[in-house]
């Protein structure tokens, strides 16, 4: 088991993570996830789109809350090229309870609860929480990892202009390369 320190705290107290280190430039790894219907959905499924994975610890937090809102508000001006995929280790019910209520309806939850195999394979896994890190990945069409984004304090927002930036570059530079849509 990969152990990864002083990357990440926790209302100021360092926390360990697991797993393998995804950098820029790699081709992001596939997944089994859990969909809201408690269905296996595969991460490759969404490959071929811009692909913006925004990994949380509970949406039943205050800033996961806001995150995955903000992501579901920016979701409708980036257009059909982008998709949105929030991860966490919550229970697909909860993760449908929440998007109800929230009413997310353009951001696509799914849950790491059955093998943390996420966590494991995008290095965002607490060793001591049994809980995914806030981290953000961009991946182009070809499923490479454009750009991370580990917020260093779990506790904070991530930093939407650069992540919208770096999407809004991806998408344009595959519009310019012909890549299909």
């Amino acid at each position: 088991m990969r152990e990864r320190k002083n990357l990440v705290t926790m209302k100021g107290e360092s926390i360990v993570l697991v797993g393998h280190e995804v950098k820029v430039g790699d081709r992001a790894p596939d997944v089994e996830l859990v969909d809201t219907a408690m269905q296996p959905v595969s991460l490759s499924s969404f490959f071929g789109k811009v692909l913006v994975i925004s990994a949380v610890p509970s949406l039943d937090t205050p800033v996961c809350d806001l995150e995955t809102r903000r992501f579901n508000d920016e979701a409708s001006k980036l257009g059909d090229d982008v998709q949105i995929i929030t991860v966490s280790m919550d229970l697909p019910f909860a993760q449908k309870r929440w998007c109800g209520a929230a009413g997310v309806e353009r951001v696509t939850t799914l849950s790491d609860y059955r093998t943390g195999d996420f966590g494991d394979l995008y290095g965002v896994f607490i060793k001591d929480l049994h809980l995914l890190a806030r981290a953000v990945f961009v991946l182009d069409r070809k499923a490479t990892v454009r750009y991370i984004q580990l917020v260093p304090e779990i506790a904070q927002e991530p930093d939407y202009e650069a992540i919208l930036r770096e999407v809004k570059a991806v998408v344009q530079e595959s519009q310019n390369s012909g890549a299909p849509g």
